[in-house]
């Protein structure tokens, strides 16, 4: 008889695995026991030695679908001398130990939970939390781990007798499964203030105000949701009104995949799996020209954000047996329950306060969301997700890093960036970036940020030796790192762009990394945004930028496109000082011509630049692209971050689709008086300058600045490598979640011999240089120990 102790890490607590190891011990005849500690999950195997063999190797290679199983640690016991003896299997009570801990994110609904939600004989027939140990909420309903039904939201339902002996069966498919529930004893939906219409009711009044053209609020795994009907463009209409957000699309949810077809084109089958899956992101998709959908669900754009219900009560939204289903759409906006600017609500007291001004009715629920988690939102590149905000599904999945800290174990936190925040804990060699907490301008955002760091800290056992943060002295996030009364790590902006990227891959540099962005405090005081750098996780050195340039109007600028173009122009009038020959001209093409803005816009504008009043010296990429976004004619202001940028992008794609394509130019690069070289961007502006008014189409003008800027970038790189040797490149930053420049631009290295490192289960823009961030500082305490 052979006695074997195994130790399992990795996503193994809140998917089924204690139930599936009890299962494969009676399988194979084996005694002993499995319990969650927290870190890992703990398992003695007793049984003849073939038999604990197969038990072992079944655990590591068929594990249940949801597990992600990460190291596993097994050692042969001698059980008389161990004084172990065991009769049973057996799933024993969860004991908490220190060490690395893996929480599970929050799983979309499984297939056979759906099948019992529409079965009339099923005892959870339309129950609006219907779970298995295959799915339903994690992550949002955890206090504390390790994760047992007592140290979650759940513990505020006693189960009744028949979900007991589910839970307690191994031949059940809820056995031990923590959120397990049925409608005798589960949570209950309700109409916030007006409780006394309750479930079923409830569901039935939503669906009358979609079906009639109006916007309710719903309460799901992470937060409240916003929603209509998304064929309805009077509906639409009213909700943008509503959330004051007049032209950045909306989400939609639809009934199924066929309506997912009839709307949208799904080009590559990994995107279909990732649809259906157990995560359930928004996938942004091209829309058919035939969508029903309504025109202002995303206004002037290509692709369409798509998903499908992931949550019981979305399903029971869309199909429910009240003789409505005939008039209720098959696609519903389903956006952020959230005013602008603020955090996802998550509680009735913040959906009464926030959202009722936007909506008809609120549908809500008592099972309490312990953590925000807003949805992930996914492109796709070179046949594999892209992520544009990693959040429900997908966080706190952590990502190793080997060469990141040195022998002695260290902890720390990165706080994140301004815009699309969020944080990360580290932990050795282990980094948790958290779900999405959003833009750190509003009071709302900042507190929900205090409070999910601490809670996530707790979760994860997390307590922080020292907080990275942006190297920027006046952001909301550089406050709050310098109030946890910890050591504080200031990492550059950019430079914590590549090193997420370098981190995603577990490669520690030096690399060449070119980060391309709006806006990031740059060492010497000044906005960068389009920079390369030599990077590793010891430093960076600057090599060189895009060309600089004069940004004024402050706040303005990031909004105003036509600002950027106007402070460009100027170089093709240089005798044009007010009062000179060429200032009429200057003035003329600027208003008359390209029509960018009036007279007194143009002249108060001109004003700030001659005096260099409210300016600020830029190389940001980001404004770049605004800038000759205003100059082709496609977006002069922006109501929405990137709004001119994604206009450029689909005028250039619109002329590829069509077979269009263009030379690229590429200028020779020049020298700066601080010895890095400058992409010669300011002679690109003025080339696509001279052929706009000379009556070129603004599509193919469009196309030829991505592809000469990925030609730029690459020569860029070329003179990176004759500098430092270096062949490896880093795309990171917020330019990059255009897709059609990351392919021209990694088309144009690869062809030069470049190694391309690019994100995928990282964002590229803000919402990722939290890992940057904590990467840099964990390396700071090793090289400490060193």
């Amino acid at each position: 008889m052979s006695l074997y102790h195994s130790k399992i890490y990795g996503i193994v607590q809140g998917v089924g695995f204690r139930p599936f190891v009890s299962r494969l011990a009676a399988q194979f005849g084996i005694c002993g026991s499995v319990a969650n500690k927290g870190p890992y999950v703990e398992i003695f195997a007793q049984g003849s030695d073939v038999a604990c063999q197969k038990f072992l190797h079944a655990i590591e290679n068929e594990p249940p679908e949801r597990a992600v199983i990460l190291r596993v640690e097994t050692q042969a016991l001698a059980a008389c001398a161990a004084g172990m003896a065991f009769s049973s299997f057996s799933i024993i009570e969860s004991a908490k130990e220190r060490g690395d801990i893996f929480v599970s994110p929050d799983i979309a609904t499984c297939e056979k939970c759906r099948a019992e939600l529409y079965d009339p004989t099923n005892r959870r027939y339309l129950h609006p939390f219907i779970n298995c140990t295959a799915c339903g909420p994690r992550l949002t309903i955890l206090e504390a781990m390790p994760y047992d039904r007592e140290r979650t939201s759940m513990r505020e339902f006693p189960m009744c007798g028949a979900c007991a002996a589910e839970y307690h069966s191994p031949a059940s498919r809820r056995y031990d499964a923590q959120p397990v529930c049925c409608n005798d004893c589960g949570p209950e939906v309700y109409l916030l203030d007006a409780q006394e219409i309750r479930g079923g009711a409830a569901i039935t009044r939503a669906r009358e105000v979609l079906a009639r053209g109006g916007c309710i609020a719903v309460k799901g795994i992470g937060g409240f949701h916003l929603a209509c009907d998304a064929t309805n463009e009077a509906a639409v209409a009213a909700l943008r009104k509503a959330k004051h957000r007049p032209r950045k699309p909306f989400a939609v949810m639809a009934r199924d995949l066929t309506a997912v077809r009839r709307a949208c084109r799904i080009e590559d089958a990994a995107q279909e799996t990732m649809l259906t899956g157990h995560q359930k992101p928004i996938l942004l998709l091209p829309r058919r020209e035939e969508a029903q959908l309504a025109p202002s669900v995303a206004p002037g754009n290509p692709r369409v954000g798509m998903m499908l219900p992931y949550a019981p009560l979305q399903m029971l939204l869309f199909s429910y047996p009240d003789g409505l289903d005939s008039a209720m759409p098959a696609y519903l906006v389903m956006t952020s329950g959230n005013p602008s600017g603020a955090p996802i609500c998550h509680t009735d007291e913040e959906a009464r306060a926030a959202l009722t001004p936007m909506t008809d009715l609120i549908l809500t629920h008592n099972r309490r969301i312990r953590l925000r988690a807003d949805d992930s939102v996914m492109d796709w590149h070179a046949g594999h997700p892209y992520l544009i905000r990693r959040s429900r599904g997908l966080a706190p999945l952590p990502f190793f890093v080997s060469a990141a800290t040195g022998e002695k174990r260290r902890q720390v936190l990165a706080i994140g960036g301004e815009l699309k925040n969020s944080f990360t804990l580290g932990t050795g060699e282990l980094f948790y970036p958290s779900p999405y907490i959003g833009d750190m301008s509003d009071l709302r955002t900042v507190l929900a940020l205090k409070d999910s760091v601490h809670l996530l800290a707790s979760l994860l056992e997390i307590t922080p030796e020292v907080v990275a943060c942006d190297l920027h002295p006046r952001y909301n996030t550089t406050a709050i790192a310098h109030e946890l009364g910890l050591p504080v790590f200031p990492v550059q902006h950019h430079y914590a762009h590549i090193l997420a990227c370098l981190a995603e891959h577990d490669v520690c540099g030096p690399v060449l990394g070119v980060a391309l962005d709006g806006t990031g405090y740059g060492t010497d005081g000044t906005v960068w945004g389009g920079e390369i750098l030599r990077a590793d996780y010891a430093g960076f050195t600057r090599l060189g930028s895009i060309e600089p340039f004069a940004q004024a109007g402050g706040d303005k600028a990031p909004r105003d496109g036509w600002r950027i173009a106007a402070a460009l122009l100027q170089s093709a009038f240089p005798g044009s000082d007010e009062g000179a020959t060429d200032w009429q001209a200057l003035a003329d093409c600027a208003v008359h011509e390209l029509r960018l803005c009036t007279e007194q816009e143009f002249a108060a504008q001109a004003f700030l630049l001659r005096r260099q009043l409210n300016c600020v010296t830029s190389t940001s990429a980001g404004r770049l692209f605004d800038a000759v976004s205003a100059l082709l004619g496609l977006c002069t202001h922006s109501t929405f971050e990137g709004e001119a940028a994604m206009a450029l992008e689909f005028a250039a794609e619109r002329f590829e689709a069509k077979g269009g394509t263009a030379a690229p130019l590429c200028p020779p690069l020049r020298d700066a008086a601080d010895g890095r070289f400058l992409l010669p961007t300011q002679a690109l502006f003025l080339t696509l300058l001279a052929r706009r008014r000379e009556g070129v189409p603004s599509a193919h003008l469009a196309y030829l600045f991505h592809a000469s800027l990925a030609a730029l970038i690459c020569a860029g790189c070329e003179e990176g490598r004759r500098r430092t040797g270096l062949s490896t490149v880093a795309l990171s930053g917020g330019v990059f979640q255009n897709i059609l420049l990351l392919r021209l631009t990694e088309q144009a290295l690869r062809a030069a011999g470049f190694d391309v490192l690019t994100h995928s289960l990282v964002p590229p823009n803000d919402g990722g240089i939290s890992l940057g961030q904590a990467v840099a500082a964990m390396y700071a305490l090793g090289e400490e120990n060193a």
